[in-house]
């Protein structure tokens, strides 16, 4: 896993702040930032997400993608 940015499969860009345990299962959680502006979640919101789940393929119109691809 890389640090900086990366683009969702839905366009919208996030960084990668750092890689964090979870407290009870120990699963590795990917913590990054939004870098756009929701009306949801506010501005550059933080998330975190299972590092599995991060880096997985999807399936899109019959189509595997990254859910979340390395751009910087």
């Amino acid at each position: 896993m890389k640090f900086w940015k990366y683009l969702h499969y839905k366009w919208n860009e996030y960084e990668v702040i750092w890689i964090a345990k979870h407290s009870e299962t120990l699963e590795d959680m990917v913590v990054y930032k939004a870098l756009y502006s929701s009306s949801e979640f506010g501005n550059n919101a933080l998330r975190v997400r299972p590092k599995k789940m991060f880096e997985e393929t999807i399936t899109i119109d019959w189509e595997e993608i990254l859910r979340f691809k390395y751009i910087w």
